[in-house]
């Protein structure tokens, strides 16, 4: 079994862009960071097939070892449908953030830099509602 070596570099160069699209700030660019790294993980999947062989048609004049794993195959089949679900979930994001915000970047929420720096705001009084949006009851002496 022979590796193109052009083909890992593709790949690693693939999945190197991945990451850093992936750690941006920008829903676009995460978007296009996954959709980089599905690219690059299918292209992992080839890589390691092997040799092209003869289709896994059970034909006993030729030899086992002339056969093609079919598995590689319903993995990338595999890796494509999870790619696509995940990229549309991402754009149903993207859009609902645009359509709220006018924004595509993720802002940095207030209790997240707190924790970052050491310090804790969340009070009792913050933390406990005043009024209920449901219906239901908070505790069970309440449903007594």
């Amino acid at each position: 079994m022979t590796v193109s070596l052009v083909l890992v570099i593709v790949m690693s160069a693939m999945y190197a862009c991945a990451v850093y699209l992936l750690l941006e700030r920008s829903l676009t660019r995460v978007l296009l960071g996954f959709l980089l790294a599905g690219n690059a993980t299918n292209l992992l999947i080839l890589i390691m097939v092997g040799e092209a062989g003869l289709a896994p048609i059970f034909d006993p004049e030729i030899a086992p070892d002339e056969y093609t794993d079919p598995l590689p195959q319903a993995l990338i089949l595999t890796a494509i449908v999870i790619t696509f679900a995940v990229s549309s979930f991402l754009l149903a994001l993207i859009y609902r953030s645009w359509r709220l915000a006018n924004v595509d970047d993720v802002s940095d929420d207030a209790d997240d830099l707190a924790l970052r720096g050491g310090a804790v705001l969340i009070e009792a009084e913050e933390t406990a509602p005043e009024a209920s949006t449901t219906d239901f009851p908070l505790d069970l002496e309440e449903r007594r």
